[in-house]
């Protein structure tokens, strides 16, 4: 594989949200979702690579290889199906042999950004792909505090029926937020697992960092307020395998409050130990 990652890189992002819901939780009406035991903020990796899968497709629109396989346009077997009709493969039947399977699997990876990034599940259906282990892989974002979840009660001078439209000259409805909260995530990138999987190239790389320093700036809307990002440090290991271990390099970066209570990205001190092990690099790219 051409131009495909020889390092393995581990990285952390730091970002924030200012009276505004980051990420919803369908199990508790859509509040900001927070950790039941310390009162922590959380952001699931799933809403992290939405915001990058969108980015992309933004920037990529109709280039070739940086389609984006999750999402709402059509049925993932229908996709799969795509990938044995463009390789001239029998579709529709159960029983696939491994060599077609692979074949089909490799037209997914160079064809689909996110499969080739975060890797995915694709043995469903008639003509099934595989599974496929991505080289990029992200936790949960915590905030660097507690936070404390607010619901307000908000009115729209527009009534939805017409029957309401007689008695009613506005609705009520709830908005739920976080006043302030700072935001921690950490990653990984696996050379090994682009070079022996999915071909996950410098230039998926380049465009993963523009993502994650651009991915909320297309993302705004009434409900998440204003989130920016604010940092992210990037660690560049010498080999594949890499040359320390990846809790190692976290504990380099430490976040604390200077504020009471926080309502801003200045009521935190960022410290950054640049001494690196060796082997290790390091690049701040925001």
């Amino acid at each position: 594989m051409e131009n495909v990652i020889k390092n393995r890189y581990d990285f952390v992002m730091l970002f924030d949200v200012e009276n505004g819901n980051p990420n919803g939780d369908p199990d508790a009406g859509n509040m900001p979702r927070t950790d039941p035991e310390t009162g922590h903020g959380i952001v699931t990796d799933v809403c992290l690579k939405r915001k990058i899968r969108n980015y992309v497709e933004l920037v990529k629109e109709g280039e070739g290889g940086y389609n984006i396989l999750i999402k709402a346009n059509k049925s993932l077997n229908s996709k799969f199906r795509e990938a044995y009709e463009a390789n001239d493969l029998k579709t529709g039947q159960k029983g696939k042999s491994t060599d077609d399977v692979k074949t089909a699997q490799k037209y997914i990876c160079a064809n689909y950004f996110d499969v080739r990034t975060f890797g995915a599940v694709m043995s469903t259906g008639d003509d099934p792909c595989g599974i496929v282990r991505g080289p990029v892989q992200i936790n949960f974002a915590k905030s660097i505090d507690p936070v404390s979840t607010n619901e307000i009660t908000i009115t729209r001078q527009a009534v939805t029926s017409d029957k309401d439209f007689e008695t009613k000259q506005s609705e009520m409805g709830k908005k739920s937020y976080i006043s302030y909260g700072l935001y921690r995530a950490e990653g990984y990138v696996s050379a090994m697992l682009a070079q022996k999987v999915t071909g996950f190239s410098e230039d998926d790389l380049e465009l993963l960092w523009s993502a994650i320093i651009n991915m909320f700036e297309n993302d705004h809307s009434a409900a998440r307020g204003k989130m920016c990002l604010r940092k992210l440090i990037v660690f560049k290991h010498d080999s594949a395998l890499g040359n320390a271990p990846s809790n190692v390099l976290f504990d380099k970066i430490s976040v604390k409050k200077n504020n009471d209570i926080p309502r801003s990205f200045s009521d935190y001190d960022v410290e950054v130990d640049k001494e690196m092990p060796s082997g290790v690099e390091l690049i701040v790219k925001i």
